[in-house]
């Protein structure tokens, strides 16, 4: 089935973009469209709790440095592929070490507000937004899509609004409320107050930029903390609060920033404190990218 789920994703490819090439020896890294973009496919049998695991071979992440490049993870029952940018995670890469093996460890978790990628020794990374081809078509097309600067306030909106799509009431600290940027929701449902049953905590989240909250339990299933030249560290140690003092919640944490602090989370996640409390095991990176991408296509 593996073999399969490939042939039918290169076949895919080729349909689309013309004839591929082979890099070197690799079986999985091509070029398309004379070098213009380069490919490293990757396929997993999904297991227990909807997770697929990946070996990438270093020498391999080394051979998409300077290109324009893609990492594809597939498996089987995929409705599109997952499409990301070598880019935007190639200073993570680095400042991991492979395994014994020379490969980097990697794992998707597909949940159903989320999908994570995991990336052993750095972190957890949300990759909802990289499903579906428009990732290669815009790698290779001119008219690239342009991702407009976003304030503070509208991408706390942007977040509220995608919760909402997906069914959740949404908490906003009390000073924010006035700066949300109506243009792009129109209609957010705002919660009045946190649920009876995180009283214990409320002085720890009520600051936090956006909870969503499930309609009918009332228990808080995200937090996202928006950071765009504010400490990183701040913004995990209160989330580690919220994780240890709360740990039946089951919710999952977001540090959500521009893309050239994606490695200095990397390095502040990892410190031993939060090695010790399991902090990485439940919290990932977005970036404001992501979060435009994830808004357009689930809302708009």
């Amino acid at each position: 089935m593996g073999n399969q789920t490939k042939e039918r994703f290169l076949s895919e490819l080729t349909d689309r973009y013309g004839s591929m090439r082979k890099v070197s020896t690799s079986q999985s890294l091509f070029d398309l469209i004379g070098g213009k973009a380069r490919i490293y496919v990757r396929y997993s049998k999904k297991h227990g709790r909807k997770q697929a695991f990946y070996g990438l071979r270093q020498i391999d992440l080394k051979r998409l440095e300077g290109h324009a490049a893609l990492l594809c993870f597939l498996w089987e029952g995929q409705k599109d592929p997952l499409l990301i940018p070598f880019s935007e995670y190639e200073e993570v890469f680095r400042s991991a070490e492979p395994a014994a093996d020379g490969q980097y460890k990697v794992q998707v978790y597909e949940q159903n507000d989320m999908t994570e990628l995991y990336i052993a020794k750095a972190g957890r990374f949300n990759v909802e937004s990289y499903f579906g081809w428009s990732q290669l078509e815009t790698l290779i097309d001119a008219s690239q899509q342009t991702i407009p600067i976003l304030s503070h306030a509208q991408v706390q909106t942007l977040l509220g609004a995608i919760g909402a799509a997906k069914g959740y009431r949404i908490w906003l600290p009390l000073s924010d409320r006035r700066n949300v940027d109506l243009s792009l929701a129109k209609n957010l449902p705002l919660s009045s107050t946190l649920p009876l049953q995180l009283r214990s905590i409320n002085k720890i989240i009520e600051g936090i930029d956006v909870i969503w909250i499930h309609q009918a339990t009332g228990a808080p299933k995200a937090f996202f903390e928006v950071e765009h030249s504010t400490p990183i560290y701040s913004a995990l140690l209160r989330f580690n609060d919220v994780h240890i003092l709360a740990p039946q919640l089951k919710a999952g944490f977001s540090v959500v920033s521009n893309d050239s602090r994606r490695s200095l989370f990397v390095r502040q996640l990892n410190r031993p404190t939060f090695q010790a409390s399991t902090l990485t095991t439940v919290c990932n990176f977005l970036e404001y990218r992501n979060v435009f991408l994830w808004h357009n296509k689930l809302v708009s």
